[in-house]
C-alpha cells in the first residue's frame, strides 16, 4: 500500500480506542501496521462483548465492519509467554515504531518495556498510551473515557443540565488522545531522522482531554466568573422544529447574528447580542419562534440569509450525506463473503495522495504464519508452546 508513510513499520499491542485510532491513520496513509493481539484477551472480549456468541459468518462480519482494524496485518501471539519474546524482539528489530496502551509497567514486566526495546533498536518511536500518564500521582489509576473526561474538568462542563454533568456520547477523550498519539509518533520520527535516536513518546489520556478545557481557560482569567454549566449564549443554540425536527445555530459573529436576527423576524434583537441579562428571554423568544416552522422550511429561510446552521443529523443521515459523501467521508467495501461494509474514510486530505481502505480487518491471526516466516519462525512449533493461543 502507498502513502506518505510507506516505509514505517508499525508495532501494534493497542487494544482500546486511542491506541487502535492511532495506529489506523497510521495504517491509512501508507504505514505498514501489524497488530498482535493477544489470544487470552481476545477471548475476554469476546465474552465481554457477547461475540462468542455469534457464529463464524457473524463474527467475521463484525470484525470486517471495525474501521481502527483496516490495513493492519493480524498476528495472534501471548507477549507474556516467555518463548513469544524472541518472536517479538526479531519484530521491534525491523520496526520504525511501537504502540502500546497497557498501564505503566505492564510492558516492562512482559520485559518489552521501552529501555528493554531501545537497546534491540535504538531508532524505535515507542509510545505508550495510558490514561493518566507514565509519572504524576495517578499515573496507575485504571479507567475509561469518561474518568479522564472527569480529572481533566471537561466533564465538568459537558451537557445542558445546571443540576448535573453528563457524558458528551462520544468519547471525545478518546478520540482526541488518538490524534494526539499520531501527532506526537510523527514527530518523533521527524526528530529521529535528524538525531538518529528514536525515543519514548507519552501520551497521556487525562492530558489530551484537558486541552478541551483550554477555551475556557483562555476567555476566563478569573476562573470563578465562567459561567455555569449550561448557560449558553444567545447566539448560538439548538431548535426543534414544528415537525419534531432539531438544527444548530452558531451566529457568533456580529454580522452573521444580524442576518440571524433579521431572518427570524427579531432585528430587536441584534444589539442585545451581548447581553447577558437578555440571554433567557431570547432564548425562550426563539424556541417559540423555531416551532412555528418545519425543518425544511427554517433551512431555507437561513440558507437565503447565509446564516451560519445545519440540521442535526443522526448517524444513518450522516452516511447518507451527499457533503460527507462527496469528501469521500463514507467508503462502502465488500468482505470475502461479497456483502457490503460501510465506513469511515481517512479525515486527512493531502495533495496527490488519496488514503484508502485498503483492506478490511481479516479474522484475528490471519498473517500470523506469513509474519513470522519473514521473521525466521515456524508458526507449528511456537502454537505447540502455546505461544499462538
Amino acid at each position: 500500500m502507498g502513502g506518505p508513510l510507506a516505509g514505517l513499520r508499525v508495532v501494534d499491542f493497542s487494544k482500546f480506542l486511542p491506541g487502535p485510532y492511532c495506529t489506523w491513520m497510521l495504517g491509512d496513509l501508507g504505514a505498514e501496521v501489524i497488530r498482535l493481539e493477544n489470544p487470552r484477551e481476545l477471548k475476554k472480549q469476546a465474552a465481554v462483548f457477547g461475540w462468542d456468541k455469534l457464529g463464524d459468518a457473524a463474527r467475521r462480519r463484525m470484525r470486517a465492519q471495525d474501521l481502527f482494524a483496516r490495513n493492519k496485518k493480524t498476528v495472534v501471539i501471548d507477549p507474556g509467554h516467555a518463548a513469544a519474546r524472541p518472536v517479538i524482539e526479531a519484530l521491534v528489530k525491523s520496526a520504525d515504531i511501537l504502540v502500546e496502551d497497557y498501564r505503566p509497567g505492564v510492558m516492562e514486566k512482559m520485559g518489552l518495556g521501552y529501555a528493554a526495546m531501545a537497546a534491540i533498536n535504538p531508532r524505535l518511536v515507542y509510545c505508550s498510551v495510558t490514561l493518566c500518564g507514565q509519572t504524576g500521582p495517578y499515573r496507575s489509576k485504571p479507567g475509561h473515557d469518561p474518568v479522564a473526561l472527569a480529572i481533566s474538568g471537561a466533564l465538568s462542563r459537558s451537557g445542558e443540565d445546571p443540576e448535573r454533568p453528563s457524558f458528551p456520547g462520544i468519547p471525545a477523550a478518546d478520540l482526541l488522545t488518538g490524534s494526539n498519539a499520531v501527532i506526537g509518533v510523527l514527530a518523533a520520527v521527524i526528530a529521529r531522522n535528524a538525531s538518529g535516536r528514536g525515543q519514548h513518546v507519552d501520551i497521556a489520556m487525562s492530558d489530551s482531554a484537558m486541552a478541551l478545557i483550554g477555551n475556557l481557560i483562555a476567555r476566563n482569567p478569573d476562573l470563578s466568573a465562567i459561567p455555569p454549566r449550561g448557560q449558553r449564549r444567545a447566539d448560538s443554540g439548538i431548535w426543534k422544529t414544528r415537525d419534531g425536527a432539531y438544527l444548530t445555530t452558531t451566529d457568533m459573529e456580529p454580522a452573521y447574528w444580524a442576518r440571524f436576527c433579521e431572518a427570524v423576524g427579531r432585528p430587536d434583537f441584534i444589539p442585545l447580542q451581548l447581553d447577558a441579562a437578555a440571554r433567557p428571554a431570547i432564548r425562550e423568544a426563539l424556541e417559540a419562534i423555531f416551532a412555528t416552522r418545519t425543518l425544511d422550511e427554517w433551512l431555507e429561510i437561513l440558507g437565503a440569509a447565509e446564516t451560519q446552521f445545519a440540521p442535526i443529523l443522526d448517524v444513518a443521515a450522516a452516511l447518507d450525506d451527499p457533503h460527507n459523501r462527496a469528501r469521500g467521508m463514507v467508503v462502502e467495501l465488500k468482505t470475502e463473503a461479497g456483502e457490503t461494509v460501510r465506513q469511515l474514510g481517512s479525515p486527512v486530505k493531502l495533495q496527490g495522495v488519496h488514503p484508502a481502505a485498503a483492506r478490511l480487518a481479516p479474522p484475528a491471526g490471519t498473517d500470523t504464519e506469513a509474519v513470522l516466516a519473514g521473521l525466521g519462525f515456524e508458526a507449528e512449533a511456537l502454537r505447540a508452546q502455546g505461544v499462538l493461543g
